[in-house]
């Protein structure tokens, strides 16, 4: 990303647009560094399962694209596992599933994690609750989720929320005073998914008005 800004509050902030989800794009903070730092740690884990757990946009499929570029695996979606890719799986050491939730074939998932197991291959889940939160039915399927290794995405800090905001709005070629993302950064929620729509609901507005991004609009999402 092709930043360029001076200390004055007055100077605009231009970007060159990168498309979101490059690997080198990745912004390390407080509330990922924990976890990108196992991630690279592998095969050096404690456990080979582990669980990824954090909301919406936190970032959890970008640590999985780094880590599956570095070490290699396969990945699907929680949702549309099926029997047929148990016999994929046979043939990598690691493997991820994503956005598990509370309606998913739980039988499937368990005869998984006994693969998972006798081979000795590595399993990630990622969630947006941790696995254990999670009101499985199947009762040997819960307690199976005791034995993973949980990390959880903590919320954003303010260096993270300025890095976001700059990111995306670069996404979208969009150019703001360095004054408005401050702030920006003291009133808007710590919340990954209020970030993004924050980001998405500016950008629509200033199109609908066929103006720039300027105080007003950034209130008016506010709320303020």
């Amino acid at each position: 990303m092709d930043l360029k800004m001076k200390n004055s509050d007055q100077q605009i902030i231009k970007f060159n647009y990168e498309n979101n989800f490059k690997n080198e794009d990745f912004y390390i903070s407080k509330s990922n560094k924990r976890i990108l730092q196992l991630l690279n740690s592998w095969p050096n884990w404690e456990k080979n399962f582990l669980n990824i757990s954090g909301e919406n946009f936190s970032g959890k499929t970008h640590l999985i694209n780094i880590f599956l570029k570095k070490f290699k695996g396969i990945k699907f979606e929680a949702d549309s596992l099926n029997d047929s890719h148990l016999k994929e799986i046979k043939l990598h050491q690691n493997i991820v599933l994503e956005n598990i939730k509370n309606n998913v074939d739980e039988k499937l998932i368990y005869t998984l994690l006994n693969m998972i197991e006798q081979d000795n291959k590595f399993l990630i889940i990622t969630s947006i609750k941790p696995l254990v939160n999670i009101d499985f039915k199947l009762i040997d399927l819960k307690s199976r989720t005791k034995s993973f290794l949980l990390q959880n995405i903590e919320n954003p800090d303010d260096e993270l929320i300025y890095a976001l905001i700059i990111k995306n709005l670069s996404d979208r070629q969009i150019s703001i005073e360095k004054k408005l993302i401050d702030y920006i950064i003291k009133r808007i929620e710590r919340s990954y998914s209020k970030i993004f729509y924050f980001i998405y609901k500016i950008d629509e507005l200033s199109l609908k008005k066929k103006k720039s991004i300027d105080l007003k609009i950034i209130k008016e999402v506010l709320g303020d």
